[in-house]
Parts: C-alpha cells; sequence; structure tokens
C-alpha cells in the first residue's frame, strides 16, 4: 500500500493546480453614440471554427521575447481553450456591431445561415515592449485572412487579408489578455465592415 503513496500525492499535485486563468477580454463597452449597428448584406451568418497556429492553441500565455523566442508567462494560462474562446469572441463581436443575427458553428437553427465567415489566423502573438522598432511599448499582432462564402450566393464570396496591431502597455498576463481581445475587436469591425449593406 505504501508504494503507491507517492503516486496518489502526485495525482493530488496535478489536480491541485492553482495556476491563474484568464480570460480573453470582451470588447469595451460602447458609448451611446457609438451603438449604432451597422446594417449588413444578412440576416444570419455562421461564424466558423477560427483556425489559430500551433502556438496560439496552447494553454499558456505567451510572449514574444528580444531573441524571437516565444517563452510561456510564469503561472498564466487561458481560462477556455483559445480555438473556442477566440471564435466565440469575435461572434459575439460581430453581433454587438452589425444587425445580422450572429452565431458559431455548429449553426443551431433549422434554416441554414445566409453566409459563413472563415477566419484562419497565420500571426496571434504578444511582443514585449522594446521588440518592435521605434516603439516604446509592445504590440499584439493579429494577421492572416477571413473568407465569406455564402452556399445559396446570397452576397458575392471573397477572400480578404487583415493586418492589425493593437499596443501591449506591459507583457503581463492582463495585459496581453486586454490587447488580444482589442485586436479581436477590430477584425470583427473589418468583417462586419466587409459586409456592409
Amino acid at each position: 500500500m505504501v508504494r503507491f503513496l507517492p503516486l496518489a500525492l502526485l495525482a493530488l499535485t496535478a489536480c491541485g493546480g492553482t495556476e491563474p486563468r484568464y480570460l480573453i477580454d470582451s470588447a469595451p463597452a460602447t458609448t451611446t453614440a457609438d451603438t449604432a449597428q451597422v446594417r449588413m448584406q444578412v440576416s444570419t451568418l455562421e461564424m466558423r471554427e477560427v483556425s489559430l497556429p500551433a502556438y496560439a492553441e496552447e494553454s499558456q500565455i505567451l510572449i514574444e521575447g528580444a531573441n524571437g523566442a516565444l517563452t510561456p508567462l510564469d503561472n498564466a494560462l487561458w481560462a477556455d481553450e483559445p480555438r473556442r474562446a477566440v471564435t466565440l469572441r469575435l461572434a459575439e463581436a460581430i453581433s454587438r456591431g452589425g444587425s445580422a443575427t450572429v452565431a458559431a458553428e455548429p449553426w443551431p437553427l433549422e434554416t441554414p445561415a445566409q453566409a459563413a465567415v472563415h477566419v484562419q489566423v497565420s500571426d496571434m502573438v504578444a511582443r514585449a515592449p522594446g521588440q518592435t522598432e521605434g516603439q516604446s511599448e509592445g504590440q499584439f499582432v493579429l494577421k492572416g485572412q477571413f473568407a465569406v462564402s455564402s452556399y445559396d450566393h446570397v452576397v458575392r464570396e471573397r477572400i480578404r487579408r487583415f493586418d492589425i496591431s493593437v499596443p501591449l502597455p506591459d507583457g503581463s498576463p492582463a495585459g496581453i489578455a486586454r490587447a488580444s481581445g482589442q485586436a479581436l475587436q477590430n477584425l470583427a469591425i473589418e468583417i462586419t465592415q466587409d459586409l456592409r449593406r
């Protein structure tokens, strides 16, 4: 019985992790003047699961250092699976900013969505302060492409590139969470404007 005790203790230690977990921040609250929704070309829109690079799918929060290496921050994890969190944040932000009913896949209604958005992220990285030439603060970079597809050709199908950078005042987990939320909000605005009526 005694020989199994170390394994039991190891299992308890593994289950009892106390690392702080961080949510990707939602978009900042808008003022009354900013609440007018964009009239979109479609009334229903499906947000397909976002494709992320392998390093961005990690549960650990990473930061790019001076040598270009991505290093996990100590005792800092994402609270949700990053691919799921990014997909839901984009769906939420597009729904809030535009007139369409938006939901992440799988589409929950019997009638198919009029269009779908497919996002492929090539870069999603927090660059520490001092990394970006000519800037004292860091940058959170979000690059890739999004495609709009429409099975019934309700809208013209197309592919667009995006290249978004937002300030990263500090390299703390909370700072990265805020910057990532703002970058996703900016991407949601680009997608919403692309589908403007």
